[in-house]
C-alpha cells in the first residue's frame, strides 16, 4: 500500500513537471488569463506583464548592451517595492574557467561602497560616539597641518581639496597598503581648494572617514561594518575584498569545464563565488585589496544584497529617518554653492531620483533609486569589466516598471541621460568636455531664447553643434548623403517636469539608413558622444 502510494505521488509530481514544462512553452496568449492580457497585470503605471520598454524586454536590452560593450558577466536586481522582483545574472563571471554568473555571484561594488562608510559614520553619530561637525583631527592623529580644519562632514561631501591617492605614481589597487602608506603619498600635496568651498571626489576622503570610524568605535572598520550592516541585515552574499578567499570556489575540471564537486558537496550547490575582474581589453585584473580602497571601493556583494541594503537604508533599519537629510541630499557648501552630490550619491531633478555608480580595477557598479512614493523602484547593475557606465541602460530598465520614470522620448533612436545640473550648467559642461578633447564647437542653437524672441514660451533647450572633418569626411566620401547628418549634435533640454536631459542620435541606428552602420568610425562616434554626455551629466 505504501509502495503504491509513493508511486502515485511520483506520478503526480511527474505530471506536474510535464504540465509546467508545457505551459512554459505555450505562447503568452495561452498562458495568461484573458483578463490579465486586457489589463496588462501589473497595471500600466507599474509596467506591463512582459516587463518591456518601447518594444524591448529587459533581457534583450541587457544582452544587446553586453554585446556592444563586450562585458563578460553582469548581475541585475530590481526592487519594485516591497519586492525584489527580479534578481538575475548574465554571462560569465570568470572567462578563464567559464564560470557562469549567478544571482549569488559577488562583484566589487566600487564607489557604491562609500554608502556603507557613510552609514557607519551616521550610526556612530547616533550613538553619540562621533560628531560629524567635529574636526577630523579629533579622531585621526598625525594629520598634515593643511588638513587640520577639515571636518568629518566635509569628508562625506568630498569638500576637502585633499588629493586622491589613487592618482599617485605607482599606486596599485591589488597591493596591501597600510592606511599610513596611502596618506603619506598625498600628505605633501597642496589642497586643491579651501575646504568647504568646492567638491572633488577623492578616495582619500573616505579612507580618512574609515579611520575615524575605527577610532570612534574601537573596532576595525571592516569589523564595524560587518557587524552593524552586513550581519545585522543577514546579507549572506556581501563581504570585504579581504574575505574573498573565504568563499567556496569549486575546482572546475579541465575536460569541457565540467563541474564535479557540486554533486557531492552541499556548499557547491548554488554557491557564492566571486567574479573575476577585467580591464577594457578583457585582460584579467588582480582583485583589489580592501586596504588599497578602504572605505571607498572595498565592498563585494551580489546585486540582490545591495538592493536589500539599500531598502534598509531608505527605511529606518540602518539610520534614523530624521538623519537622512544630513547625508542624502545635495551638498550645500560654506560659500552657498549647491552640488548635487553627497557620500557617493548623485541627486537629479526627477522627483526622488538618486544614484551611485563608478568603476574600479576590473569592475563597474551602479545603483539608482526612485524614492517618490508613486514610484519606489530601484535598479542595481554590477559587471566584471571596468569603465562601464550603466546610467542609460538602468533608466530604460526602470522605465519598464513605470512610464513616469521614462524620458518620454524615443530611446530606441536616441541615447539619453538625465543631467544633475541645469540646462545652462550642462551646456557649459559639454563645452568644457569638447575643449578638453580639442573638438571644434561650431555653434550653439538656443531654442529657448529663439522662442522667447518670437514671444513664445518653452522650457530651456539648446543644441551644441560640433565635429571634426578628419572623422566626417571619410564617411561622406563613402555616402555623400550622410553629410545631412553632420556635424555632430548634442541636445540639452528641460522637460515639463523639470528634468534636464542630454540626447543625441544612436549612431548605429542613424548610420543604418546610409549603409554605414558597420563602419568603425560610427562606433567611435558613439563612444565619443557617450563619454561627453556622461561627463557633462556627472555630479562633479
Amino acid at each position: 500500500m505504501t509502495s503504491s502510494l509513493n508511486n502515485c505521488k511520483k506520478l503526480i509530481l511527474s505530471c506536474r513537471h510535464i504540465t509546467f514544462a508545457l505551459i512554459a512553452t505555450l505562447p503568452l496568449v495561452f498562458s495568461m488569463p484573458a483578463y490579465a492580457q486586457q489589463n496588462q497585470i501589473p497595471t500600466s503605471d507599474r509596467g506591463s506583464s512582459k516587463v518591456e520598454y518601447q518594444g524591448h524586454s529587459i533581457d534583450e536590452m541587457i544582452y544587446t548592451f553586453m554585446a556592444e560593450k563586450q562585458i563578460p558577466g553582469l548581475s541585475l536586481a530590481i526592487v519594485q517595492a516591497p519586492y525584489i522582483s527580479r534578481s538575475v545574472a548574465y554571462g560569465i563571471s570568470d572567462l578563464e574557467q567559464h564560470r557562469l554568473a549567478s544571482p549569488n555571484t559577488v562583484w566589487n561594488a566600487g564607489p557604491i561602497s562609500q554608502g556603507y562608510a557613510a552609514v557607519a559614520v551616521m550610526q556612530l553619530y547616533e550613538q553619540g560616539k562621533l560628531d560629524i561637525r567635529e574636526k577630523l583631527s579629533k579622531y585621526v592623529q598625525g594629520l598634515p597641518t593643511a588638513w587640520a580644519d577639515v571636518t568629518v562632514f566635509q569628508l562625506m561631501q568630498h569638500a576637502t581639496g585633499i588629493a586622491d591617492y589613487r592618482n599617485q605614481p605607482g599606486y596599485d589597487a591589488a597591493k596591501n597598503y597600510s592606511s599610513q602608506d596611502l596618506l603619506n603619498s598625498v600628505k605633501d600635496i597642496p589642497l586643491a581648494f579651501t575646504p568647504g568651498t568646492d567638491v572633488a571626489q577623492s578616495a582619500t576622503n573616505f579612507l580618512l572617514l574609515a579611520n575615524a570610524v575605527e577610532t570612534a568605535s574601537g573596532m576595525s572598520y571592516s569589523d564595524f561594518v560587518t557587524k552593524n550592516q552586513i550581519q545585522f541585515l543577514g546579507l549572506k552574499h556581501t563581504c570585504f575584498s579581504q574575505d574573498i578567499s573565504k568563499l567556496p570556489m569549486e575546482n572546475v575540471a579541465a575536460n569541457n569545464n565540467k563541474h564535479k564537486d557540486f554533486k557531492a558537496k552541499l556548499q557547491f550547490i548554488d554557491p557564492t563565488e566571486n567574479a573575476v575582474g577585467y580591464n577594457a581589453n578583457l585582460t584579467r585584473v588582480p582583485l583589489p585589496n580592501s586596504a588599497a580602497l578602504k572605505g571607498f571601493s572595498d565592498i563585494f556583494a551580489s546585486a540582490a544584497d545591495i538592493s536589500v541594503w539599500d531598502i534598509a537604508l531608505a527605511g529606518s533599519l540602518l539610520i534614523k529617518p530624521e538623519h537622512h537629510e544630513l547625508i542624502y541630499r545635495p551638498t550645500k557648501l560654506d560659500n552657498g554653492k549647491i552640488v548635487p552630490a553627497m557620500a557617493g550619491w548623485t541627486f537629479f531633478h526627477h522627483k526622488g531620483l538618486m544614484d551611485s555608480k563608478g568603476t574600479t580595477a576590473g569592475f563597474s557598479a551602479f545603483i539608482c533609486r526612485f524614492t517618490d512614493p508613486s514610484e519606489l523602484v530601484c535598479v542595481t547593475l554590477l559587471a566584471n569589466k571596468e569603465g562601464i557606465d550603466f546610467t542609460n541602460l538602468a533608466r530604460r530598465i526602470a522605465s519598464a516598471y513605470g512610464k513616469s520614470m521614462s524620458s518620454g522620448a524615443n530611446d530606441n533612436n536616441l541615447y539619453l541621460l538625465e543631467s544633475a545640473h541645469s540646462v545652462e550648467q550642462t551646456v557649459a559642461r559639454v563645452q568644457a568636455e569638447l575643449k578638453k578633447r580639442n573638438i571644434q564647437l561650431f555653434t550653439i542653437i538656443d531654442h529657448g531664447q529663439n522662442a522667447k524672441d518670437a514671444k513664445l514660451e518653452m522650457p530651456p533647450s539648446q543644441v551644441l553643434v560640433f565635429g571634426s572633418a578628419a572623422v566626417g569626411t571619410p564617411l561622406m566620401k563613402i555616402n555623400p548623403s550622410f553629410s545631412g547628418e553632420l556635424p555632430l549634435k548634442i541636445a540639452v533640454w528641460q522637460d515639463a517636469s523639470g528634468s534636464v536631459w542630454l540626447s543625441f542620435p544612436r549612431m548605429k541606428e542613424l548610420a543604418a539608413g546610409y549603409g554605414l552602420e558597420n563602419d568603425p568610425s560610427i562606433s567611435a562616434m558613439q563612444t565619443l558622444l557617450e563619454s561627453i554626455t556622461q561627463a557633462a551629466a556627472a555630479q562633479y
